[in-house]
């Protein structure tokens, strides 16, 4: 699910363990059930638990590299999803007979060929110093004079901006952590959002010791490409808050057109820098050597962005030519720095419940938990795994795994059908909806079916979770449905009869349709695919089980999913999409109608 506002940090790792939580214990099968691995094994037609166990583990899997959009994780996610559907023969519907829809993304970088040199002396690529790539090309650093700047983000340090003024500035780490890799603007990952130093030619901080090797070509490979092959926006400096005279706003032009270089240095670097004096040596504006350096920046195209499209045709000669339409979101938010992973997960559990009892109501500033049942301890869980298990994987196994896998078993139990529905079945795993919905809102402007003949899109974003401990009147039989009722009442009303006809009905929470006030629940009915279709006219429900204390973590792992109510939910949407494929095309006359058009039935 598309990130709108931050949610407080458990980068933490705080000595904790949840009481009554058998997590990382060495049994077969945790808590709920589930192993920490499963080997692939074929599925069946039946969408069943352990069918979505088998999908699931390998999609949410450690070597699919979190399927961040634009890299190399994202294709082997959507290779698997693609390699499936083409086993099950449905049909391609991507671009030029594939099933793919390739997004017109870049990659922007520096390579290994990049030299910086201090008075002719070469400093080591990714050992000493590194580059952080931008939207573009940096200036150019030719016998540039190096000034210590102070301490970055200690504003009482800095030397004045002037002073900076066509030097190469190097600034001491600040107080922070460093971090391996960020969601900043496209291309600018890790780089400052703003300058202190505006006419410097680069800003080099001293804070790269801290960064393993792997982290440290982090830093240079981006962990999302961008869209378009220009700069997104969105993430850059504050916009000016006053009019600005014509010769500043030509310099602020000028200055995005050729960027600053942004460097990243250790502290031995950065003593070359300074004739061999430490960098604890320097007070702000001492003097050092004279720098070169030739930073070659490239910027790719990467095919590693792409929705995944494919179809059932319909049964009937004249239906068959609209379509129903199913989509999850193929992508994740990829990779950042270690963290111990049996502390996170415990702190997670911690808080959300914290949060919990609290109504869902976000912590205190200060972070800390100040009811006596929350407070736990690290000792059980050191005494199984002594030393802390490093995890840098955000696998995204509901967010959204569980959408994507679910579409699959869905899209495998129609193929297997006798009588296929009236309509054709569209299904749709969009790519970048963490980025800004990029994917859908893709495709939704390049559909490849008329967008006239898509009748509804049912769009399905975490469905893997929903327990009592995950939020509040969660249960084996939670499902949270959103805007079904917006745009078309009759979709509406086929969502909650369909459901009508289960042994045992799932109990549909319909609260997210509503502003609500709980932390972290803003707008979710414009935080997910289906958004897109909505805006163009087109029926939509969306599904899902509600956020979690393992949500956008690095804890967000198949063995914490809730597979039978999982499948119950798949099953659940199955069936929908097989009504709304044979029974009349919903019309748009619902309550919130997103932008009314004339339908021919």
């Amino acid at each position: 699910m598309y990130v709108v506002r931050a949610i407080a940090s458990s980068l933490l790792l705080v000595a904790m363990a949840a009481p009554n939580v058998t997590y990382g214990q060495p049994a077969k099968v945790n808590a709920f059930g589930n192993p920490a691995h499963i080997t692939p094994a074929p599925t069946t037609a039946a969408i069943t638990a352990r069918d979505l166990q088998i999908r699931l583990y390998q999609f949410a899997d450690d070597s699919m590299q979190g399927r961040q959009v634009g890299r190399f994780g994202n294709m082997k996610g959507t290779d698997m999803i693609a390699a499936e559907v083409k086993r099950l023969g449905l049909v391609p519907a991507g671009d030029n007979g594939t099933y793919f829809q390739v997004l017109p993304y870049h990659v922007r970088k520096f390579t290994n060929h990049s030299r910086l040199t201090v008075d002719g002396n070469p400093l080591a690529w990714n050992t000493e110093w590194t580059a952080v790539p931008g939207a573009r090309a940096p200036r150019a650093i030719a016998n540039v004079d190096v000034v210590y700047g102070g301490v970055a983000g200690d504003s009482s340090t800095l030397i004045p901006a002037a002073q900076g003024a066509g030097k190469f500035v190097v600034l001491g780490a600040s107080m922070r952590a460093p971090q391996a890799s960020g969601r900043g603007g496209p291309g600018g990952f890790g780089a400052p959002q703003s300058s202190p130093f505006p006419d410097a030619v680069a800003i080099a901080t001293v804070d790269l010791d801290a960064l393993t090797p792997t982290q440290r070509v982090a830093l240079n490979e981006p962990t999302v490409a961008s869209s378009g092959g220009g700069a997104r926006g969105g993430r850059g400096g504050a916009a000016a808050s006053a009019p600005v005279d014509s010769m500043t706003l030509l310099k602020a032009q000028l200055a995005a057109m050729t960027p600053q270089a942004a460097i990243r240095l250790t502290r031995e670097g950065a003593a070359q820098l300074f004739k061999g004096r430490m960098i604890e040596a320097l007070s702000p504006g001492a003097k050092g050597a004279m720098v070169t350096a030739s930073l070659d920046y490239v910027e790719l195209p990467t095919d590693w962005a792409r929705n995944v499209v494919a179809i059932i045709p319909g049964s009937d000669p004249k239906l068959k030519h609209q379509y129903v339409a199913i989509g999850a979101h193929n992508d994740h938010v990829g990779m950042n720095a270690p963290v111990d992973k049996d502390s996170i997960r415990a702190y997670n559990i911690a808080k959300n419940r914290y949060l919990l009892a609290a109504d869902m109501k976000q912590l205190a500033a200060s972070g800390k938990m100040t009811a006596d049942g929350y407070r736990v301890n690290m000792d059980s869980i050191r005494k199984i795994y002594p030393k802390p298990r490093l995890d840098s994987i955000n696998n995204g196994a509901d967010d959204d795994g569980s959408g994507s896998m679910g579409v699959l078993e869905i899209a495998e139990a129609i193929a297997a059908m006798p009588v296929k529905p009236k309509r054709s079945t569209l299904f749709v795993w969009h790519t970048g909806e963490e980025g800004g919905l990029v994917g859908s809102a893709f495709f939704v402007a390049n559909p490849t079916v008329s967008l006239d003949s898509v009748v509804a899109q049912i769009n399905i974003d975490m469905i893997g979770r929903g327990r009592a401990e995950d939020l509040p009147g969660g249960g084996p039989d939670y499902m949270g449905v959103v805007g079904s009722y917006f745009d078309s009442k009759d979709l509406g009303e086929t969502v909650q009869a369909v459901n009508k006809k289960l042994a045992k009905p799932l109990s549909l929470d319909y609260k997210f349709d509503d502003p609500i006030a709980w932390d972290g629940y803003n707008n979710i009915y414009g935080r997910s695919d289906h958004f897109n279709y909505a805006k163009s006219g087109v029926p939509i429900a969306f599904f899902f089980t509600g956020l979690h204390g393992d949500y956008h973590q690095r804890s967000d792992e198949p063995e914490f999913i809730d597979y039978p109510h999982y499948a119950k939910i798949a099953n659940y949407i199955r069936d929908l999409v097989v009504e709304v494929g044979n029974g009349p095309r919903p019309r748009l006359n619902g309550t919130k109608p997103a932008k009314p058009r004339v339908i021919t039935p």
